[in-house]
């Protein structure tokens, strides 16, 4: 069973390499963290080669989640933060790895959910990937050569996790008004209901912008600090308008 240590969730998406996963497991378990969630990892699940490099941390590969893609693998989260080298185009909060650990405990010490991803070992995640996340994690590293091994992005991570947990002085805390920040899996029903209806209307065009201008507009509902009351009253907004439409108004 996983530690009861309030952590977040590491999120390995489309793993490539067993020997990857295995190294990104020790160097998680190195800093206490043992919450492995995997998503479509390329060679199958469970791995020889991963648990064989996991060492003394095979525990968090029998643990591990596995899902189908991002967004299923974040859904419970009410905080997701993209590990990424690349400048990708969308407006977004960008944090140092020191600075995103400081804003991950604060958040888990407000008893929210928070997940990181972490990109395939060849080109990194997919902006569909980063469009999901509420924030960016970039590494200030040497622009020439910018490029992370996985375990090492993920030991890096885990390292400022640790200190942020060890030295963090206390908290702020934000009145909720009786409702609850929203798990990323609403967020994600409430964007697929706009982009639904949106289609219909024929908003996405012309069709050669429509996929950049799907993702633009998941990283605006990624960008914004939802409440679950917030998401009941935009999909509401939604449907009053679709009916108002639908009466010719």
């Amino acid at each position: 069973m996983p530690t009861d240590t309030p952590q977040p969730a590491f999120v390995l998406v489309r793993p490539q390499m067993g020997e990857n996963i295995g190294a990104a497991a020790r160097a998680m378990w190195n800093f206490g963290l043992d919450r492995m969630r995997l998503v479509a990892p390329r060679d199958g699940w469970p791995n020889p080669r991963a648990t064989a490099m996991a060492s003394g941390a095979g525990r968090l590969l029998d643990e591990a989640t596995v899902h189908d893609d991002t967004a299923a693998a974040v859904g419970d989260c009410h905080f997701v933060m993209a590990t990424t080298a690349r400048a990708r185009g969308l407006t977004k909060p960008v944090f140092t790895p020191e600075a995103a650990m400081a804003e991950a405990h604060a958040r888990i010490g407000r008893g929210e959910r928070v997940a990181v991803l972490f990109g395939p070992e060849r080109a990194g995640l997919e902006n569909d990937d980063v469009a999901r996340a509420n924030a960016i994690i970039n590494v200030p590293v040497n622009p020439e050569f910018p490029s992370l091994n996985l375990a090492q992005c993920v030991l890096l991570t885990g390292y400022e996790w640790r200190r942020a947990r060890d030295d963090a002085p206390p908290g702020r805390r934000v009145g909720m008004a009786g409702t609850e920040p929203a798990p990323a899996i609403e967020v994600e029903k409430l964007a697929a209901h706009y982009e639904q209806r949106l289609e219909e209307a024929g908003f996405f065009f012309p069709d050669h912008k429509a996929e950049g201008m799907k993702t633009n507009m998941r990283n605006l509902w990624s960008r914004l600090p939802l409440t679950r009351a917030d998401v009941q009253m935009l999909h509401g907004v939604m449907r009053q308008m679709v009916r108002w439409k639908n009466r010719g108004g």
